[in-house]
């Protein structure tokens, strides 16, 4: 037995290695869903300088975090890392979609794919937001485009039928999309029809108008 002390000796550095590190990627988390949020707002607010400048700021925060656990599979995969990933993943997909720019890719963030796809299910719900800001603002055809986009990503996401141990939930995030898709295409329709009754009316008044002038 006399090999136990030096063998154990070694596990007990190796995990407070991992403490460590564990400790550190969790104040790390923490900060980058911080800063994912205010990128969102900014987005939101169409602030885009401060967005890109956020987005910027987000990416070494996620180097950061990734490069800290990235030895140790059990803090890599663990749920707050890949949260943190999946919020950052949110902010850049928002970001592209609202901008009408390319999505960038999983291998372009640094994400595995399956956070990669729920970062996009969590952004496709967002544009909710922007889509009721849009209607306020009478600008239907932006209003419709990020609404295909929407319907686009749910018919997408519904098509990945694997268990939740290989797309961690995304079952349940796009079931959430669904709802989130069906609401806001009802906003859009009953502003469409709102649109066309207004349109009527005053088309209808025009006419009676006229009439009475003559």
């Amino acid at each position: 037995m006399d090999e136990l002390d030096p063998i154990a000796e070694g596990i007990r550095r190796y995990m407070e290695q991992v403490d460590s590190a564990r400790d550190l990627a969790y104040k790390r988390s923490r900060s980058l869903i911080a800063l994912c949020a205010r990128t969102i707002r900014a987005i939101h607010r169409e602030e885009w300088a401060a967005a890109e400048a956020l987005l910027a700021e987000a990416r070494a925060a996620t180097d950061d975090l990734v490069g800290g656990v990235r030895d140790y599979p059990e803090l890599y995969f663990a749920g707050y890392t890949q949260d943190a990933v999946k919020e950052f993943v949110e902010g850049n997909l928002v970001y592209a979609m609202v901008r009408g720019r390319p999505l960038p890719t999983p291998e372009d963030l640094g994400s595995e794919p399956n956070t990669w796809l729920n970062g996009l299910a969590e952004a496709a719900s967002e544009l909710r937001r922007r889509i009721l800001d849009l209607l306020r603002h009478g600008q239907m055809a932006e209003a419709e485009r990020l609404l295909d986009a929407m319907d686009h990503i749910y018919s997408t996401l519904v098509t990945f039928d694997f268990a939740d141990q290989i797309t961690g939930g995304l079952r349940r995030r796009t079931d959430a999309l669904r709802a989130v898709f069906e609401r806001t295409n009802g906003d859009v329709a009953n502003n469409i029809r709102s649109t066309q009754l207004e349109a009527a009316l005053k088309a209808l008044e025009v006419k009676l108008a006229g009439l009475e002038e003559r």
